[in-house]
């Protein structure tokens, strides 16, 4: 029923139904969104101001508008629809108690089942930088995001070390995705507490590789338990090793590489060995502060050396477009691209609720996978390299996007068209060789670290002119 003072639409529908995520919804369109929503047994029971799929798409908003506030984001979703469906006011923006009881609701279970459905990898054939040898390149990695700092938060997430005795300041949720090399798309993802370590989370997530892919992963994953699994599920490994892993020779090939084997730690006698080939390298590379002191050594599941060269597999793995900033700080990730342009630098998660963390995070990943699916698609309009495409680009055009809706096909079709003309009216320079310090202009601060004593800091009990009592002089 329309409030009062507002008309009735003239196609009996509430506004509501109209809501859409501007060029967005080409990712999650309305019949995936309830799909989803009925998926999951999260469907509303009676009519509501906000339903659930608004409220799909108000989270969705939420994590590409992060700095905006609760009723601000609702705003933008609603912003320029009442002429196209037929009212003839502004509709009333719930409160944010409203929102983020609507929110509770819901759950985070859509929001992951969402993620689930929606992403695949996006590179074809020709996308280039995208395969290697007819194997689509995959890189798995993780990272962390700060939390809001309370008492829920640090009892189910937990704190990182410090090295200043009482943990880190916020508490921290744990990430660990699969990412599409070549278009930096994230298609498979899971989460948990920092409390839990990346290999750990890694073995709920490879069942998403596959005959076909090549997958690269840094030397924190390299270990017998996750090695078995994911090498089971057919998809080629190439993955760095720690500099103590026993990796005997047990033939030498003309490439330089050598045969060798994986055993799990308990295996001392070595009677369940896992066939692996590794490969030895440095970077001679004078300019490269500190290279001639790094030795590293991938360990493959390609045992013939002639359908992956060691040179090739090293000249791979030292130009990865990795998830996260490691060996080429030069190459930008898919989680500095969802951390630092999409989030923002330095954002703790504003959700109060465990439930609201998680249900957050899988918003932040389905609008990252959204922008990188509309990047890929200007790349693939064009055949240029996605590199060139500005992520921060594609990120405003979806911004500006949302405030039109566009959730009908033939306007939806139009927007993207501007969009995908915008983000390739500015390519980017090719990427220079070229390499950062890992260090930071500003240490520490001068003030003190905030523990568990200062949260709770007792406040003024009078007023400023009661609690005055002027002293006579001396």
């Amino acid at each position: 029923m329309p409030r009062p003072g507002q008309l009735k639409p003239r196609d009996h529908q509430r506004l509501t139904d109209h809501v859409a995520l501007g060029v967005l919804t080409a990712t999650f369109p309305p019949s995936l969104v309830d799909a989803v929503i009925e998926a999951t047994g999260t469907r509303e029971q009676r009519h509501r101001l906000l339903p659930a799929r608004l409220v799909v798409y108000y989270v969705l908003a939420m994590t590409l508008f992060p700095q905006a506030g609760y009723e601000e984001v609702l705003r933008s979703l609603t912003e320029g629809l009442a002429w196209g469906t037929g009212w003839t006011d502004h509709p009333e923006v719930p409160s944010q108690v409203a929102i983020s009881k609507a929110r509770a609701r819901l759950g985070r279970a859509p929001l992951a089942e969402l993620f689930a459905r929606a992403c695949r990898p996006l590179a074809t054939p020709a996308t280039r930088g995208a395969f290697y040898r007819g194997l689509r390149l995959v890189s798995l990695d993780g990272t962390t995001f700060d939390v809001a700092d309370t008492e829920a938060h640090a009892a189910h997430f937990g704190r990182p070390g410090s090295g200043r005795g009482e943990g880190a300041a916020y508490p921290q949720l744990r990430m660990v995705a699969l990412a599409e090399c070549g278009t930096h798309a994230m298609f498979a993802a899971t989460m948990g507490p920092c409390t839990s370590g990346e290999p750990t989370l890694a073995k709920a997530l490879v069942g998403a590789l596959g005959p076909g892919m090549l997958c690269l992963a840094d030397r924190g994953f390299t270990a017998y338990p996750l090695w078995s699994v994911a090498a089971a599920t057919g998809a080629e490994l190439v993955w760095r090793a720690k500099g103590n892993a026993v990796l005997p020779v047990r033939e030498r090939y003309p490439d330089g590489s050598y045969a060798s084997e994986l055993t799990a730690a308990l295996d001392r006698r070595r009677e369940h060995p896992l066939p692996v080939r590794v490969v030895e390298y440095v970077l001679d590379d004078p300019a490269r502060s500190g290279a001639e002191d790094t030795r590293y050594r991938l360990v493959t599941t390609i045992l013939d050396p002639g359908a992956a060269p060691a040179p090739e597999l090293a000249a791979l793995y030292a130009e990865r477009p990795e998830i996260e900033y490691a060996e080429r700080p030069e190459i930008e990730s898919a989680l500095d691209e969802l951390k630092t342009h999409q989030r923002g630098p330095r954002v703790v998660l504003r959700s109060r609720t465990v439930e609201g963390v998680y249900q957050e995070a899988w918003g932040f990943c389905c609008v990252h996978y959204a922008l990188r699916a509309l990047v890929a698609a200007a790349a693939d309009d064009e055949d240029i390299d996605p590199d060139r495409l500005s992520f921060t680009r594609a990120l405003h055009a979806a911004r500006r996007s949302v405030r039109t809706g566009v959730s009908a096909g033939a306007l939806l079709a139009r927007a993207l068209r501007r969009a995908i003309a915008e983000i390739l009216a500015g390519l980017l320079p090719p990427r220079r060789l070229r390499a950062n310090a890992r260090v930071v202009k500003r240490k520490m601060s001068g003030f003190g670290v905030k523990r568990a004593a200062h949260r709770v800091w007792p406040c003024p009990s009078l007023p400023p002119a009661a609690a005055v009592r002027v002293l006579a002089p001396p």
